[in-house]
């Protein structure tokens, strides 16, 4: 099998000569075989640990760099301005303690394995997105660059590429998206250099109707033939428009008339977003709000076949700056004011909905075969500090990528597990470090992707999947 080089220097994608040479060499490829070998590695015969696991990965985006202090590494040891107002509490896993505001969380830990020694060294949300939803440094690195056609793809893009499903509409769904920095959209959440067509669907506020994507209501004078004839009649208004591959605006809506046919035409597409299907006391449980409701639509995804879903946390980073008394505008970012935007803000909603969701695929036996990683950008600041130039009026902790913790559980990791540690100021890892690019990988792995292996972009450029490695120490 021909595995491309996995070394962060190659983030860009690109081979120097030599490196070409050699792996032609090695290989005995000519560069036209090079070019159209795709390794998606379908074949299961890969030997590392979790390969093949899951059927669906839920990857929940904390934007804004939830601080690990208050959440999954407290240090209640540490001085005063180190460990916070807030108090450590015990779970579920012995030994394993998580903040006090936390307490359904904290019940559900012996599902989850804890990484408490990520790291990495990009310092702004919005370059920083971009590695977290691609596994890839953006060239602009600590710097909030806009979105741009020639961007890596993020991950549900390259899924596509390398192995699009026939099990749903689209290979890949951003709920509550798409995540702004703070108004702004980040990048690495589209199709990037592999184009519109591989770009995931994105869901909003799932909280203004019943059903998630309104449009999809299958109307009662529509019955399925009437939807083939219509059709059939924009095929044929299509074929007498000559210069429609001249205009990426019609084709790029094109993709879209493709898709809306695709989800009409299919009940379990549209049923999917149908969340007025759940039992009220299960919509409660979830919170009746933005992030609440899209966990509740991630679990139906999973259950409609969607291989890769991205819960956008919260839709902007820091919509706290405009709007205070709005909770559902509250982002991570929490460089003042930390301790009552936690605790009167984020985490009682972070509580209920993320232990609901894990507790809600135990329970329907889903949690073996989904992959579920919750992860923001980067973590919080070790010491509390006043920052004159952001808004609030009492400390809170300024951005920190040197170690963060991440929670990774279901499709065969360890249960009430913690992978890696910090120091005791929680201000660096002491154990091996691990980035997003590994996460990329265990991602990829779980699905069955070979995670070494490669795709071609629309050029026929070989790039590499990820580069990084699957984190085996998850699964024991």
């Amino acid at each position: 099998m021909l595995r491309f080089v996995t070394s962060e220097k190659y983030a860009s994608g690109k081979l120097t000569r030599r490196e070409w040479l050699r792996i032609g060499g090695a290989a005995g490829l000519s560069l036209s075989a090079l070019l159209n070998k795709s390794h998606s590695a379908d074949t299961g015969q890969l030997t590392i640990p979790g390969f093949g696991r899951a059927k669906s990965v839920i990857l929940v985006f904390a934007s804004g760099g939830q601080s690990q202090l208050e959440t999954w590494d407290p240090k209640p040891l540490a001085p005063l301005d180190v460990r916070g107002e807030f108090k450590a509490i015990s779970s579920a896993t012995p030994g394993v303690a998580l903040c006090e505001h936390l307490p359904r969380v904290a019940r559900v830990t012996d599902r989850l394995s804890i990484i408490r020694s990520m790291s990495h060294d990009d310092l702004d949300h919005g370059s920083a997105a971009y590695l977290t939803l691609t596994g890839r440094f953006h060239k602009q690195k600590s710097g909030n660059p806009a979105p741009s056609p020639e961007d890596l793809p993020t991950y549900g893009a390259i899924l596509k590429r390398v192995r699009p499903t026939d099990r749903f509409a689209f290979d890949a769904v951003h709920v509550n998206g798409p995540a702004l920095v703070p108004t702004t959209p980040a990048p690495g959440q589209n199709g990037g250099l592999l184009g519109r067509e591989y770009e995931p669907l994105v869901v909003g506020d799932v909280t203004d109707q019943a059903i998630a994507i309104p449009g999809l209501t299958r109307q009662a004078d529509l019955p399925a033939v009437r939807l083939d004839q219509r059709r059939t009649l924009k095929e044929a208004l299509d074929a007498c428009t000559s210069k429609l591959g001249e205009n990426q605006k019609a084709l790029d809506m094109n993709l879209h008339y493709q898709k809306a046919f695709e989800m009409l035409s299919s009940s379990n597409n549209r049923e999917a977003f149908d969340l007025s299907a759940e039992p009220e006391t299960l919509r409660d449980r979830y919170g009746r709000h933005r992030s609440g409701q899209a966990c509740l639509l991630a679990r139906r995804l999973v259950e409609a076949g969607v291989p890769l879903i991205t819960v956008i946390w919260n839709h902007s980073n820091r919509g706290q700056d405009s709007s205070p008394e709005v909770t559902d505008q509250y982002g991570w970012d929490t460089h003042n004011d930390i301790f009552h935007a936690l605790k009167d803000h984020l985490m009682p909603r972070f509580d209920e909905s993320f232990s609901t969701l894990i507790e809600d695929l135990d329970e329907r036996g889903l949690l073996d075969e989904t992959l579920v990683i919750c992860m923001g950008e980067f973590g919080r600041a070790p010491r509390v500090a006043l920052e004159p130039n952001f808004a609030g009026s009492t400390p809170g902790r300024k951005h920190w990528a040197s170690v963060y913790s991440i929670v990774v559980a279901g499709a065969g990791v360890q249960r009430g597990a913690v992978i890696g540690a910090s120091d005791r100021m929680g201000a660096s890892p002491v154990t091996e470090r691990f980035g997003p690019w590994d996460v990329a990988a265990t991602m990829y792995s779980a699905l069955g992707i070979d995670p070494t292996g490669h795709y071609s972009d629309v050029l026929g450029r070989p790039m590499p999947i990820t580069v990084g490695r699957p984190i085996t120490e998850l699964y024991g």
